[in-house]
């Protein structure tokens, strides 16, 4: 059976390996966000610094606030965005488990990004950094610069992907109100019931709230 489950499994068009690169080369810089001890978000600019088949790498300095809310809680999210304006951007969001590798990648990380030998230009200097991975989690794609937007969620590490969006049901009674309120214009009417183009959608409700006989459900 056609579902808006499986449409949504047949849309990806990227490798998780593609998005970490992308992060790491295209766009470099993000806005981490963790959690300090009142349970309160707290934002920085921190640079991804590579990546490989499933993880991505990034250093920061122990004596930072920024260091001890990451030993805590083991764990960050962080969007990262390219574009000159609004309608010609990318987002990259993740949410993920991190931990501390130490010293060992440093060298290597130094090599791949020249311009931290001007922040910390000696050996001695470098001592204070310390590499973290983040190993596991899961992320979103959201492009848009493309007609309709282009949405995608992949997975890294051990986790499990969650199908976040909206579906259709059986009981859909192919009325057309959804497709109405739909600012993308991106659901399947030529069956029923129909089916959302999970990598169109914006996720903004328009159909569950629209429809008559509550066909449409939130995961």
């Amino acid at each position: 059976m056609f579902t808006s489950e499986s449409f949504f499994r047949r849309t990806w068009n990227m490798e998780t390996k593609e998005y970490l690169k992308y992060i790491v080369e295209e766009i470099h810089t993000t806005i981490v966000a963790t959690v300090d001890d009142e349970g309160l978000p707290v934002t920085a600019a921190i640079d991804m610094m590579d990546y490989d088949n499933d993880s991505l790498y990034f250093l920061t300095a122990k004596g930072k606030g920024f260091y001890d809310r990451l030993i805590k809680r083991q764990f960050l999210a962080f969007t990262a965005m390219k574009g000159e304006d609004t309608m010609s951007s990318v987002a990259v969001s993740i949410r993920g488990k991190v931990r501390d590798l130490g010293h060992g990648k440093i060298p290597e990380l130094f090599k791949k990004n020249p311009y931290m030998h001007q922040i910390y230009p000696t050996e001695e200097s470098m001592k204070a950094l310390t590499v973290f991975q983040i190993y596991e989690g899961t992320g979103e794609w959201f492009d848009l610069s493309k007609k309709p937007i282009e949405r995608a969620s992949f997975n890294f590490g051990k986790v499990e992907i969650r199908h976040e969006g909206y579906f259709i049901k059986d009981n859909c009674i192919g009325c057309g109100r959804c497709l109405s309120v739909c600012p993308q214009r991106c659901i399947i009417t030529t069956r029923i019931p129909y089916v959302i183009e999970q990598e169109h959608c914006l996720h903004c409700g328009n159909c569950l709230n629209t429809c008559p006989v509550g066909a449409v459900v939130r995961r």
